[in-house]
């Protein structure tokens, strides 16, 4: 039977802490005493996974197996020997010299069913279950605004899931005991939803802030004045000043994205000329006799 606890299991010699427990729960799952009543068999391979994942699990102690120092119980190897060992072999000052020689030693099996008697007996072993990993979609002003809506798992009920203000994208939602069953009556583990942001049609987020376009009519733009713009929380109305131009930007402050600490970021509004769809003769004829605009070049500096 082996008593290397990377072989037991199934892991490799540099196997990050993640991988060793991830190798143990589904071991333990399938070898777990409350899981296979009667089943010596069983039984006796989840003492060995348990002992390895106890070596395994603590850094000092695995470090401390590595190098040799202690066997896989956790006791003290037997140093090497050299000739300075056996020249001061009569020594009853030595470390590790005692009238049984080298039985405290030897006796493994014995504080291997000690160390399980206390692990296992009553099904006192306990494990945390498995986090759960799923993904979702929401609109753009569900996760700015924040709401409550419903995730259905692919096996198991519908869940409650409120998003906060403010979730970004990417961001990955909590659900505490919503993951795989405990061990031996361990803590359930956890779900966790990642949330992907569906695009909207003109916001763009950046940060806690949005940016959009604002269409505005040339009339608008020359004369100014009041025009309904939107918000992701509603509309509101904008003071357009004279002379507006395209590409001139209006701040909204406190408009943004909602932050924790109860305050929220900008909005930033781009002005956009719009003409009028067709031809507007009216138009056209005022722009025709309009002599002032042959002086302006607005691609002057450009080159050629």
């Amino acid at each position: 039977m082996s008593r290397d606890p990377y072989e037991l299991l199934g892991v490799k010699k540099d196997a990050k802490q993640k991988d060793i427990q991830s190798a143990f729960r589904k071991l333990a799952k399938k070898l777990h005493p409350d899981l296979n009543p009667g089943d010596k068999k069983a039984e006796d391979r989840f003492k060995e996974i348990s002992a390895a994942y106890e070596l395994l699990s603590d850094e000092e102690k695995r470090g401390r197996f590595d190098r040799g120092e202690i066997d896989m119980t956790g006791a003290e190897q037997a140093p090497r020997h050299y000739y300075r060992d056996y020249a001061s072999a009569g020594n009853a000052g030595n470390p590790y010299h005692n009238s049984a020689g080298y039985a405290d030693f030897g006796d493994s099996d014995d504080i291997f069913s000690s160390f399980f008697s206390r692990r296992t007996r009553g099904g006192d072993f306990h494990a945390q279950g498995q986090n759960r990993q799923y993904s979702m979609e929401v609109d753009f002003l569900d996760a700015v605004n924040g709401t409550k809506t419903q995730i259905r798992l692919p096996d198991g009920p519908a869940l409650d899931l409120q998003i906060p203000p403010g979730t970004r994208d990417g961001q990955t939602l909590r659900l505490r005991g919503k993951g795989e069953a405990g061990i031996g009556g361990g803590r359930p583990g956890d779900a966790l939803v990642e949330i992907r942001v569906r695009p909207h049609r003109f916001y763009v987020r950046d940060g806690d802030d949005i940016r959009f376009d604002l269409p505005i009519t040339l009339r608008e733009a020359v004369l100014g004045g009041k025009v309904r713009a939107p918000t992701p929380s509603g509309p509101v109305n904008l003071t357009l000043p004279p002379h507006s131009n395209t590409g001139k930007v209006l701040r909204l402050k406190g408009k943004g994205v909602p932050k924790k600490d109860g305050s929220a970021g900008d909005i930033y509004i781009s002005l956009k000329i719009v003409l009028p769809n067709g031809p507007d003769q009216q138009l056209t004829d005022f722009m025709t006799g309009w002599t002032a605009g042959d002086e302006q070049d607005p691609r002057k500096g450009m080159g050629e």
